[in-house]
């Protein structure tokens, strides 16, 4: 049958009457009138083709197909009543998911400093985190199977009309070194120093090793004449290289801090060069977004804006603004996303 043979307020009526006894105080439990109630058992009953009273004594009796439709509608409602408890406390944030997506080094580095405070903030939310290279990561946005992302690399071009990037915060890329290096008792060294150093990088094809290859260059550092000594697959495995004297490399600040701390690296200044990347949140402006992903914006991106590793303190950024809420109907079209190697 192509369509169900009752409705949610039949169900309410069946339901009222089996507990009441009689069609009059269901009516009035309902708040509706006699004439009503049966007209609707009328139609439901037509409508299953089966009767599901007996009429014959003076209190509503159920058939057996009543009983078998109570049992079900029971059930039904109760779902019925579940759902609108759970979209009620999605809309209070006492409830729902929240997806968000990172690159490499924002994933592993900065994104778990705001879950955690989001799920203090918000303990009902549960929260994933995707972390992928940007151009994944900006797919994944692009066809919704993830609210809102931070990336430290470009978006796609193909992608740029579909996507709203928004320029987050400054990450400054460091250069680090063993701290027993002769250049690490120097204040500040000079940029030609950094052509006799022995580098440890990424391998050249990942995403975060193009990134900083671009940063370099536009701050005036011939990266052809850097001389990269061991390409390695993970920031752990470079910082952990450098610490034991294997040579020196250039990471983001964010992912240095405990290092720092520790004394156990040294992060050299360079005369006239400071070397950053913007970060930018991307998100769809053609989906809907839910109150988690409002509340991410609203309460946690700002408060982590102007974090610094020098003074160890989160600052809310007045500068920095959520992204404003969307109030058309979700897409539902799906980019392609072509395959990568």
């Amino acid at each position: 049958m192509s369509d169900l043979p009752f409705t949610l307020d039949q169900l309410r009526i069946l339901k009222a009457i089996a507990a009441e006894g009689s069609f009059k105080r269901a009516a009035d439990s309902l708040y509706v009138s006699q004439p009503a109630v049966s007209l609707q058992v009328q139609n439901l009953e037509r409508q299953l083709d089966v009767p599901l009273f007996d009429r014959g004594g003076r209190r509503a009796q159920l058939t057996e197909a009543g009983h078998l439709l109570l049992s079900y509608g029971e059930k039904i409602l109760t779902l019925c009543q579940e759902t609108c408890r759970a979209i009620e406390d999605l809309q209070n944030l006492q409830g729902g998911t929240l997806i968000i997506g990172a690159s490499q080094t924002t994933g592993t580095y900065l994104l778990p400093r705001m879950i955690g405070l989001f799920r203090q903030k918000f303990p009902d939310v549960a929260v994933q985190l995707h972390v992928h290279s940007t151009r994944r990561t900006s797919w994944s946005v692009a066809n919704g199977q993830i609210d809102l992302a931070i990336i430290g690399g470009e978006v796609s071009p193909e992608l740029q009309d579909s996507l709203e990037i928004i320029p987050y915060a400054e990450d400054e890329l460091a250069l680090i070194l063993p701290v027993f290096h002769p250049l690490a008792k120097v204040e500040t060294i000079q940029k030609d120093d950094l052509y006799k150093l022995q580098f440890i990088a990424l391998d050249s094809q990942s995403t975060i090793r193009k990134v900083i290859d671009q940063v370099l260059a536009r701050c005036g550092i011939e990266t052809r004449r850097l001389r990269v000594e061991m390409e390695l697959n993970s920031i752990e495995a470079i910082k952990n290289a450098v610490q034991s004297g294997l040579g020196a490399a250039f990471v983001s600040t964010t992912a240095i801090e405990k290092e720092l701390q520790m004394g156990v690296l040294h992060r050299a200044k360079i005369e006239d060069v400071v070397v950053k990347r913007m970060l930018s949140v991307i998100i769809n402006p053609n989906r809907y977004r839910s109150k988690a992903a409002e509340a991410f914006c609203k309460d946690i991106l700002p408060k982590f804006a102007s974090y610094t590793v020098e003074s160890q303190r989160y600052e809310p950024a007045s500068h920095v603004e959520a992204p404003k809420t969307v109030t058309s109907n979700p897409v539902n079209h799906r980019l392609v996303m072509p395959e990568i190697d």
